[in-house]
C-alpha cells in the first residue's frame, strides 16, 4: 500500500479528538488553550500567539507508524480509507477538561458545553478579523463556583472540572513533566484527578502528552474489538473493569505495537463514519 504523508485536516479534526473547532471557507479555526489556530486545508498552521506549533504531528514518521500498525485487514482498510488522518498535539489542560466532560456524552453535546465554558470564563480576542474566546486558564476555573460551571451544561461533572483546575493551577501535577514520564507512571498520576478514569486518561495522554501507545477504550472501540477481533481480544462483559481495561490495553499494544493509539484512531473514525455519526 502506498502511504500518503500529507495531512487530511478535515478527517483529523472530525475524528473525536477536538471539539472547539469551526470551518470558515478554506480554513479551520480552533481554540488551543491560550491560543487560536488557523489551519488551511494543507495542514499549515497559523497561531494567534505567533507560536510554531506542530499540532498535527507533522514530525511523526508517518510511514513508519502506518507500517507498524498495519497488522491485519481491518486496520489496513481503515488506514487506506482515511489516509492523512493524524493524531493531534493539543493543549493539555483544555484536553483534560474536554475529556472529563466527554464521559457519558456525545460530540455535539461536548462541543456545546465547551463553547459555554469559553464564553463564560475565557478571554475574548480578535484573530484574522474574527472574535474568539480562549480556553480559560486553570486558575480561572479553579476560582469559579460549582453553580457557575454547572450553568455551562456539564451537570455532575462541574465538581470534577473545578477540582481538576485546582490541581493544575496549584502545579501539583505538571503537564510538561508528564510528557517526559513513561506511559504507566503518567497514567497513575493523571488518574488521581477527580473525574479521570482509564479512558479519559488515555485520551489526554494520546492527544496532548505524546503517549502514542495510549488506547482510549470507549464503547466504540470495545464494539470494534468485539466485531472484528473477537478471537484475539475476547471481551466477555459489557462493562470493563479496571483490571480488564489494563489486560485489554496490553493485548492491543502487543498486537498493534508502540503506535497503537494511531490504530485506535483509524478504527474509531471508520466505525463512526460507518454509523454516520455526527462530528463537528
Amino acid at each position: 500500500m502506498q502511504i500518503i504523508t500529507s495531512i487530511d485536516v478535515e478527517n483529523s479534526i472530525n475524528s473525536g479528538q477536538v471539539f472547539l473547532w469551526k470551518k470558515d471557507e478554506n480554513y479551520w479555526y480552533g481554540i488551543n488553550g491560550q491560543d487560536v489556530l488557523q489551519v488551511d486545508l494543507n495542514g499549515n498552521v497559523k497561531s494567534y500567539q505567533k507560536l510554531k506549533i506542530d499540532f498535527f504531528r507533522k514530525n511523526d514518521d508517518i510511514e513508519k507508524i502506518i507500517k507498524s500498525i498495519s497488522k491485519d485487514k481491518v486496520v489496513k482498510n481503515a488506514v487506506k480509507k482515511y489516509q492523512g488522518l493524524r493524531i493531534t498535539r493539543q493543549d493539555p489542560f483544555q484536553c483534560l477538561i474536554s475529556f472529563i466532560i466527554s464521559s457519558n456524552s456525545n460530540i455535539p453535546k461536548i462541543k456545546h458545553c465547551l463553547e459555554n465554558i469559553v464564553q463564560k470564563f475565557g478571554k475574548k480576542i480578535t484573530f484574522e478579523n474574527q472574535k474568539f474566546f480562549l480556553f480559560p486558564e486553570p486558575n480561572k476555573l479553579a476560582k469559579a463556583s460549582i453553580n457557575e460551571i454547572k450553568k455551562c451544561g456539564v451537570g455532575y461533572r462541574a465538581t470534577f472540572i473545578k477540582e481538576a483546575a485546582k490541581i493544575i493551577a496549584s502545579k501539583d501535577i505538571k503537564f510538561e513533566q508528564l510528557k517526559k514520564c513513561d506511559y504507566q507512571e503518567t497514567k497513575k498520576i493523571i488518574c488521581q484527578i477527580p473525574g479521570v478514569g482509564n479512558k479519559v486518561a488515555d485520551c489526554v495522554m494520546l492527544f496532548s502528552l505524546n503517549k502514542l501507545q495510549a488506547v482510549p477504550l470507549d464503547r466504540w472501540i470495545v464494539r470494534i474489538l468485539g466485531k472484528y477481533y473477537s478471537n484475539k481480544f475476547e471481551i466477555k462483559t459489557k462493562t470493563i473493569t479496571e483490571k480488564q481495561y489494563e489486560i485489554l490495553h496490553e493485548k492491543i499494544v502487543n498486537h498493534f505495537g508502540p503506535y497503537a493509539g494511531y490504530a485506535q484512531q483509524f478504527l474509531f473514525k471508520m466505525e463512526r463514519e460507518n454509523h454516520q455519526k455526527k462530528w463537528l
